[in-house]
């Protein structure tokens, strides 16, 4: 079997084999460090994060790059406005250091609770301003940047593939205005910054050979990845808001220095939405994962992701989080009937759930039909675990091998213990597994004795503090 991932390049699936096998480069646009978390992150990085377990699974040696943007991204995302860091710097009354430091921990902290896999390289284009001044070196010597007044614009005349990705013209560039005013010291109205002299005001800035300024947004992601993945990858993924500007801008001024292909697949998410409009920050009506946390498991909202696919736009809802959960508790309770099932004799075929599963996910990723072949896997468990015969302990240890693969390691909904990985509520949640542990002991020991009355008692009490007692033929279970 084969991968295929959709390419929004080509605008159709494509069969995936990397450049450099086994190896995979992939590159993935990070956040930019001003806020919260929302869940438009969410969707974005626990999708991608899906990509990369997906790959490693099938063997590859994926070389995962995701930077931080802590300079450049003004408020317009274009060439105008405030710098996004340095304006919250100043609506919080310190610098922007410590704002981006901040705010990257807190990125790091909600993206564990998903259990998103960290990057193999995290940059920060503060970290890189000599490679980003090294791209424009090259890119004005070749003749595709040009300086005026201590500001470079890359000339978009000078690359007749500009706007490819997004399939926008350059006249439709021109006509969307870079939604700013004509600027004087641009030759032409789409061109778009390299680098930016400063005004004295200005808090983030950097020597160079025009002026004192600060890189442009777009070209920390071509610098970072031809570091650290070469001059062509394999895979740039980010959300479909950034096809344009940023990821046309991308190629046109990697391609243009090194004459190569930047990108063999781009792969783009889509948006999360509350009634039918764009989630974030800038348009205050974002859901901040921190204030989520609060009140529903960070998996619960991994599974909603997942139960959309990449490309597919997620409306947030109440209903649809309270329908996850209770979903992804019946994929939980199955694993822990099966783990807890006493050896039996009837033989389980896992095989053709496999091979659906390996489809799903070979078909550009599909999360929605991995899972729902997890959700017939469940019901044929609990199937064969309620016949009298029982499952074979070598069918067991089959299903439950396969059950862990695909929930834990490939799409991290389906932790060992069943629990949330919520880092802060580890340590109580292995003290809430011994603590049951002791009351089911003396709640089997009641029932022994048929003190039926302390039996109940002991239920009831937990029920009340919202922990429900199972009782099935292998034994008490219990789940929250």
């Amino acid at each position: 079997m084969s991968l295929f991932i959709y390419n929004s390049l080509g605008r159709k699936k494509e069969k995936f084999e990397p450049l450099h096998p086994p190896v995979v480069t992939m590159y993935v646009c990070g956040p930019t460090v001003y806020g919260h978390a929302h869940l438009g992150h969410a969707k974005s990085y626990v999708s991608f994060d899906v990509v990369v377990r997906w790959l490693r699974h099938s063997g590859y040696r994926v070389k995962y790059v995701q930077n931080i943007t802590d300079v450049g991204h003004l408020t317009d995302d274009g060439d105008e406005g405030e710098d996004k860091i340095m304006k919250q710097a100043r609506l919080e009354k310190t610098d922007p250091m410590e704002i981006s430091q901040f705010y990257t921990r807190s990125f790091y902290e909600d993206m564990d609770k998903m259990d998103v896999f960290r990057p193999n390289i995290a940059p920060a284009a503060t970290a890189h301003i000599p490679e980003q001044i090294a791209l424009i070196e090259r890119l004005v010597k070749s003749g595709h940047a040009y300086e005026a007044n201590g500001n470079v614009y890359f000339s978009v005349e000078s690359f007749s593939g500009y706007g490819k990705l997004s399939g926008r013209t350059d006249q439709e560039a021109l006509q969307s205005g870079i939604r700013v005013e004509v600027r004087s010291d641009k030759r032409h109205l789409s061109d778009f910054a390299l680098w930016k002299k400063a005004d004295a005001g200005h808090l983030m800035k950097w020597n160079s050979p025009w002026s004192i300024g600060y890189p442009g947004w777009h070209l920390e992601c071509s610098a970072m990845s031809m570091k650290y993945l070469g001059e062509t990858i394999d895979i740039h993924g980010g959300g479909m808001e950034n096809k344009f500007p940023h990821h046309d801008c991308e190629i046109a001024q990697s391609e243009s220095v090194t004459g190569k292909p930047y990108v063999r697949f781009w792969m783009h998410n889509n948006m999360v939405t509350v009634n039918g409009i764009k989630m974030g920050k800038s348009l205050k009506n974002s859901v901040n994962l921190k204030e989520i946390f609060k009140d529903i498991d960070p998996l619960v909202i991994r599974f909603f992701i997942l139960q959309s696919h990449y490309r597919s736009q997620l409306d947030y809802s109440e209903t649809a989080i309270k329908a996850s959960s209770t979903g992804l508790e019946k994929l939980r309770e199955t694993k822990r009937r099966l783990r807890e099932q006493k050896t039996g004799s009837e033989v389980f075929a896992i095989e053709p759930f496999e091979q659906r599963f390996t489809e799903a996910m070979d078909d550009d990723f599909n999360t929605p039909i991995a899972i729902a072949v997890l959700f017939d896997l469940s019901k044929s468990i609990n199937v064969a675990l309620d016949r009298p015969e029982g499952m074979s302990e070598t069918s067991r240890l089959k299903t439950e091998n396969f059950l862990d693969k695909a929930g834990r390691e490939i799409l991290g909904i389906l932790q060992d213990d069943c629990q949330s990985v919520h880092a802060g509520d580890e340590l109580n949640g292995k003290r809430l597994d011994n603590v049951m542990s002791i009351l089911l002991d003396l709640r089997a020991e009641a029932r022994k004795n048929k003190d039926f009355a302390l039996s109940d008692r002991i239920r009831d009490k937990l029920l009340d503090a919202g922990i429900e007692i199972k009782d099935t033929k292998e034994g008490a279970s219990w789940s929250k």
